[in-house]
């Protein structure tokens, strides 16, 4: 596992080339402020919520990777004041789908800061967020000796079809799409890197009825203390050292945890579908967004009779799909 550690962060610093800055304002970064490190490719109308979504919760400043945008998302980002930018031309899918370029953002900017990766249609919910600001958690995980914190993915949808109402920038998504399976989730522990590995929801439901095993992984672990010696390995799902993968309670209790609403399927979602499969840019020849193509020409609702609206975290915590643990 060294090994993997040492030959992950060799190749952070080898894509790192591919890197071009754009806006480097991280001599701002203050000691304590929490980071959020992103990759992205034409998601100029997610971002103005997002960027107010993540200043609302506290977050200090903004790490972007632009992969070769063509809609204005890195002119956009390039005018904000707490974001620095990169831009790159260079092969998603050989950068391991972005992750050697969030590892060596993280190396770099991000050592003994806590530091949230997320992607811009991911929105992070944790215990209390409604009331409490990131950096309260983040003071409470120091506290408590916890160097990382997980989240299960909650993918969300509108009651109907995914495209009967546009999205506008600026606006929150769970005003079109606040929908999400309260059940269906399958799990198991990975025997080599520890951590849990989640299935289920609407995407296995509708889009990998017939081969479930096949469905996006729905386990994260967006929120770490970050240390330059520390990896991910396959996008937030896994990370080295092994132990920063315990993020569950293995003898009985619960241990503290998060969601990530995701707020994929808006109407713009067809169009990125298509867009994705034509790029052949994503993990295993783009099965996933083929699997999306395939299905939404037939019915793009994800709606069932099963579905459960989305109200706060509460809501989560009573469903089993995240936990506040012993943080009151």
């Amino acid at each position: 596992m060294r090994l993997r550690r040492k030959r992950r962060r060799l190749r952070a610093v080898r894509k790192s080339l591919e890197l071009k800055v754009l806006q480097d304002r991280t001599g701002a970064i203050r000691p304590q402020d929490v980071l959020l490190v992103s990759t992205l490719r034409n998601e100029r109308i997610r971002l103005p919520y997002f960027l107010s979504y993540y200043r609302d919760l506290g977050v200090g400043h903004f790490l972007f990777v632009d992969n070769d945008s063509d809609d204005g998302s890195a002119e956009y980002l390039s005018g904000e004041r707490d974001v620095s930018i990169w831009t790159t031309k260079g092969s998603y899918r050989r950068a391991s789908f972005g992750v050697d370029w969030v590892n060596w953002l993280n190396r770099r900017y991000a050592h003994d800061h806590w530091t949230l990766v997320v992607d811009p249609d991911e929105f992070f919910v944790y215990p209390f967020c409604d009331t409490r600001p990131i950096t309260a958690l983040t003071d409470w995980l120091d506290n408590s000796s916890i160097r990382s914190f997980g989240a299960m993915l909650i993918d969300l949808y509108p009651k109907g079809r995914i495209d009967a109402e546009p999205y506008r920038a600026g606006q929150d998504p769970l005003e079109i799409a606040a929908w999400f399976d309260s059940g269906n989730y399958s799990i198991k522990r990975n025997p080599t890197y520890g951590n849990l590995w989640i299935q289920g929801g609407p995407r296995a439901r509708v889009f990998f009825a017939d081969t479930p095993e096949a469905a996006p992984a729905l386990n994260k672990i967006p929120l770490v203390k970050w240390d330059r010696r520390y990896t991910y390995v396959s996008s937030t799902h896994m990370l080295l050292p092994r132990g920063l993968n315990h993020v569950y309670e293995e003898w009985g209790g619960e241990k503290a945890s998060g969601a990530l609403l995701h707020a994929k399927f808006l109407n713009t979602f067809a169009e990125k579908a298509d867009e994705e499969l034509d790029r052949g840019q994503h993990y295993a020849g783009s099965v996933e967004y083929r699997a999306y193509a395939d299905r939404l020409k037939d019915n793009p609702d994800l709606w069932c009779k099963w579905s459960e609206k989305y109200i706060n975290w509460r809501q989560l915590e009573i469903l089993g799909l995240m936990s506040k643990g012993n943080w009151a």
